[in-house]
């Protein structure tokens, strides 16, 4: 290696000459304006790419009065959840030439929010992704606050409301899916362990499982729910309590996959046969699930996606408020998808 004669820069001069433009398309294509052919486009990414040009984030954002980064508020990355998502936004955000400036309400806690914000927008960020989950009224803040916020703010795992841009997996509709595959399986004695009922995901999967079973006709009382705090050890604890309030159950709904291999183990523990005597369907997907024995039937939502989608519509907020540009707020879902394993076959 000759390291008196480092490899020269590619400039966007180069990638002009290089694709037959000018320069100025060449900026309008990296900075994703709209007024550029298709045609052209794909001829300057494509010697973008083979180039191996990277513009200067500096200069991008001097000219462009942006910073391209993003402010994220987290809380419980001790949970795959919140720790997926993260990995989509952060590939997302990559890819769209973004840097990320992260602030976890763990750290912080719920009393101290205005501290979070006051700080990221002390970071000059273009935009806000709160991918906190909704615990509690800690979202209250946002009929006092959202509209004196200088930049716009997009909220991941959070019960849509009029007016405030969202984005979520349908919790609701990924716990019909688990319900109605053990209905159809011929189970009508089916249990729930739920999440804690202060997230507002966990209160969307009962519900779910409640309706469900009510529309079926069938009891979907309290008594046939026990409620655990997303943990292995509280799964094995809800398990035990449901036994004991709904001793005849057939089959049961787990709020997560953590705590229904919980209840797999201790099920095997008991000497309950799986899915003979007892079918059990988790929520989440998580790499455990497949691999554990019997392997576990469970609601696949796609956090990496739901991270991804999260940056692709905070960064056209962005773009439609420097363009002076008026974008509806919407709450959109992400749709889960069940998959069918041992646990319930």
């Amino acid at each position: 290696m000759n390291l008196s004669n480092p490899p020269k820069r590619v400039t966007i001069k180069d990638v002009a000459q290089a694709a037959g433009v000018s320069t100025q398309t060449v900026s309008r294509v990296i900075n994703k304006f709209s007024y550029v052919s298709e045609t052209t486009r794909q001829r300057v990414e494509g010697v973008v790419e083979e180039l191996g040009y990277r513009p200067s984030t500096l200069a991008r954002s001097l000219i462009q009065q942006r910073s391209y980064t993003l402010g994220v508020v987290t809380y419980g990355l001790k949970y795959i959840g919140p720790s997926r998502t993260l990995n989509g936004i952060a590939d997302q955000s990559d890819q769209l030439g973004y840097m990320l400036v992260m602030q976890e309400l763990d750290n912080f806690g719920m009393n101290r929010i205005e501290d979070v914000i006051d700080s990221l927008l002390a970071r000059q960020v273009d935009g806000i992704l709160w991918a906190a989950p909704e615990i509690g009224d800690n979202h209250a803040w946002l009929e006092e606050r959202l509209q004196n916020i200088s930049v716009p703010v997009l909220f991941l795992a959070m019960q849509p409301r009029p007016g405030i841009s969202s984005v979520a997996t349908n919790n609701y509709q990924g716990a019909v899916m688990a319900t109605e595959h053990l209905l159809a399986n011929g189970k009508r004695r089916i249990g729930h362990i739920s999440g804690p009922q202060s997230w507002w995901e966990a209160s969307e999967r009962k519900r779910g499982w409640r309706e469900t079973l009510q529309k079926a006709g069938i009891d979907a009382s309290e008594e046939r729910c026990a409620e655990g705090n997303w943990s292995s050890s509280s799964g094995e604890q809800a398990f035990l309590q449901l036994l004991e309030s709904f001793p005849y159950l057939d089959s049961v709904f787990v709020a997560n996959d953590q705590m229904a291999l919980s209840v797999l183990r201790e099920a095997h523990r008991q000497g309950i046969s799986i899915p003979g005597q007892l079918a059990v369907v988790g929520f989440d997907n998580i790499p455990e699930s497949e691999h554990f024995y019997p392997s576990l039937t469970t609601i696949s939502q796609d956090l990496q996606r739901l991270g991804e989608e999260a940056v692709q519509s905070i960064v056209q907020m962005i773009q439609a408020r420097q363009n002076n540009q008026f974008i509806a707020a919407q709450s959109r879902f992400i749709q889960p998808t069940l998959v069918i394993r041992e646990s319930s076959k």
